[in-house]
């Protein structure tokens, strides 16, 4: 059996080695063929220098991807995937918050014939706030989205090579990772771990990149929300006739009184407020069809110690490929 471990770094000069030290310890001590694929994300430090080390020094079980510029994790987790050559992949960070030590249990329970095996991480060292507002959205976007999102479970994971190619054949730009692993579906089962410090460096995910983040698993699948902007259109029909039969009623009964200025400016600015956010809402999805529509690719590769590498390029009839330097 082959082992493929996939991971995406974004300027992880700083703990690159330590995690690369680490996996191969733990690595030796299990029956497999292995390989390191490394992706990196355009980052702006050393780390692109680090795996050219890496590669040198582990050659044959060592690869390595560096993107053009950043392109983002959903991108670089892709790349990754189409690279791997194993029966089976992982899919790490380099950061260590992903315990190597964990890789024994994934592969133990891929024996017993699971094709995605999920490693759900606690809250413990969390923020308190941060906690609180994940457990809401996951209970929220759950209402909504037709895949089922879990609180814990992320890209930690093994896969098969049939859930691999599964992935990959979903051409996608717009790409949700989360999403799409449980949109596959096939056999999976979960275990959970303590939440791990991150080794070195800052966390890339600042509270904007969570916001946005969690629109796009709110959106990625699912249209449910313009449908609610049909609702709510109708709800603000029937009450604006419901209002306009009031004042109809009170005028005939009493006479007309003075107007509700107050009133008329509330219910105007209301619903401007609500038209914005339904325009944003249609904007949205509009915008993820204009950016299918082109067919660019999903990254571009600068320099790889691997096969001439891709850039995914997504078309009706899957991706495609085409060719780009290396280095």
């Amino acid at each position: 059996m082959k082992l493929s471990i996939v991971v995406p770094c974004y300027n992880e000069e700083a703990v690159l080695s330590r995690f690369d030290e680490t996996v191969r310890a733990v690595l030796a001590g299990l029956a497999v063929e292995y390989e390191l694929c490394y992706v990196d994300d355009g980052s702006a430090d050393g780390t692109l220098a680090r795996l050219r080390g890496l590669a040198q020094q582990h050659r044959g079980t060592t690869r390595y991807l560096s993107f053009s510029r950043n392109f983002g994790k959903e991108p670089a987790i892709l790349a990754g995937l189409r690279e791997a050559t194993g029966d089976a992949v992982i899919l790490m960070d380099a950061d260590l918050q992903h315990p190597p030590g964990l890789i024994e249990t994934m592969l133990d329970l891929y024996q017993l014939g699971h094709d995605q095996v999920v490693a759900k991480r606690s809250r413990t060292g969390d923020r308190r706030l941060r906690s609180t507002l994940s457990r809401l959205y996951y209970r929220a976007v759950n209402q909504w989205v037709d895949v089922e999102l879990t609180d814990g479970m992320g890209d930690f994971r093994l896969l098969s090579r049939k859930a691999v190619d599964a992935l990959l054949s979903l051409p996608e730009y717009n790409r949700f990772s989360k999403g799409l692993f449980s949109w596959i579906g096939f056999d999976t089962v979960t275990f959970d771990y303590r939440n791990a410090a991150r080794e070195a460096g800052e966390t890339k995910w600042r509270f904007g990149s969570l916001v946005n983040y969690g629109i796009d698993g709110l959106l990625s699948f699912n249209c449910r929300p313009l449908r609610l902007a049909i609702y709510a259109g109708l709800g603000l029909a029937s009450l604006a006739a419901a209002y306009t039969l009031w004042i109809v009623g009170a005028a005939l009964a009493g006479g007309v009184t003075a107007p509700g200025y107050v009133t008329l400016v509330a219910i105007i600015v209301g619903l401007g407020g609500l038209q914005m956010v339904m325009l944003g809402l249609i904007g949205e999805y509009i915008g993820r069809i204009y950016y299918e529509a082109k067919q660019r690719p999903h990254f571009l590769v600068k320099e790889s110690n691997a096969a001439p590498a891709t850039a995914s390029v997504p078309g009706p009839a899957g991706p495609a490929t085409a060719g780009s330097p290396t280095g």
